[in-house]
Formats: C-alpha cells, structure tokens, sequence
C-alpha cells in the first residue's frame, strides 16, 4: 500500500474511533472534546438515512461541519504553506483555507466512511500551555498498532487539532512537502491555488 494510500485509511480510522475505547486514566479536557466531536461523526455515519447513496452530499456536509468545529483549518493552511502564507492578502488567506479544507474532505472524508470496526487505545495526554498532544494507538484487525497523534492547541474557548502525526509523520509536513514539490520554480509564492488543487489530486490518486 502506498504510503499516503496507508496515512488516508490510519487517519480516517484515527478520526472515527476515538469514541470506541472509555476514557483513560490519563485522558483530559483535549482528549474528551475531541471525544465529543467524533461522536457526532460517528452519530451521522450510522444514521440509516445518511447511509444512502442519494444522501452522500448531505452526509459529507454533517461531516465536514464536524471536522470544521474539531479542526483549525486556517493553522493547518499557515503551517502548510509555511513561508508562502506571508505576504498574501486577507481575501487569499481566506481562499487558501477554503481550498486545502476542500483538499482535506476529498482525501478523508470518503476514506472515513469505509470504517470498518477497528478499535483504538489512549497512551496518554500532554499538555503544556496552550498546547496539547493527545497520543492513541489504532489497533488493526490484524492486531497491528499504528500510532497516531493529535497535537492540538486552545483557540478562544476550546481546543482544535492543527495536525496529525501517523506513525511519525506529520500530516501538515506531508501536504508541505507536497506543495513545495508541486510549486517548481516558485509557482507557489506565485499562485498557491493550483499547487493545493495538485496536491489534493496526488492525494486521491493515492488511496
């Protein structure tokens, strides 16, 4: 399996079964409200109606509203593009956020719906500051563990996963190295739409 095709799954598992497991003597105000998000997906994902092929639109909708209250997308967009977030004008930065949200239901929110009863573990919960991790472990129907990390950080009134980190890697370090690939010869610092429309569509063809 390809690597990203490998990441898509963990992370679509990653963000439907945290609810499967009871709280941990180590689990924490990151961990039960990102507990909280996943139920709701899990709700949407076993309503019988949603399920239905003629609901697919309204069924990713419930699903991204979701992922859009668990996940600080605009974050995510800065640490993605790095460098090439400076410089651009509100207006961009807003679209930016828009695209790469678009890029991030398109490569896991269709892999997400394949849930096929994996269970997962806590292995513990830190935080420092405003900043938190939330480490879990997907326990495979084969018995093999995959970690998976949630690193997570207080916005406002509540905490927001800016990343995820499979088996080591970042998901945002992914789709920044992806894009840095696909801008060439400083097309981002250009044009970042169609690098993150390119980077989206490297990571569909992969599953």
């Amino acid at each position: 399996m390809k690597p990203r095709c490998r990441a898509g799954l963990v992370l679509a598992s990653a963000l439907a079964l945290v609810l499967l497991t009871g709280p941990g003597a180590t689990a924490g105000p990151p961990t039960d409200q990102l507990r909280e998000s996943i139920d709701r997906a899990l709700k949407a994902l076993a309503d019988p109606d949603l399920r239905k092929d003629i609901r697919t639109r309204e069924r990713r909708a419930a699903l991204r509203g979701i992922a859009n209250e668990a996940f600080d997308f605009e974050e995510m967009t800065k640490r993605a593009l790095a460098r090439h977030w400076h410089g651009r004008t509100p207006a961009e930065q807003k679209e930016f956020v828009q695209l790469f949200a678009d890029l991030m239901e398109r490569s896991y929110v269709s892999t997400l719906e394949l849930y096929a009863g994996e269970k997962i573990r806590y292995a513990g919960e830190s935080v420092e500051g405003e900043q938190a991790t939330v480490r879990t472990k997907i326990v495979t129907k084969q018995g093999t563990e995959v970690p998976v990390d949630y690193r997570m950080h207080w916005r406002g009134d509540c905490w927001l996963v800016y990343d995820v980190v499979i088996e080591g890697i970042s998901l945002v370090a992914n789709y920044r190295s992806q894009f840095t690939q696909s801008a060439g010869a400083g097309a981002l610092a250009h044009d970042a739409e169609p690098v993150i429309r390119a980077a989206g569509c490297q990571s569909a063809g992969g599953r």
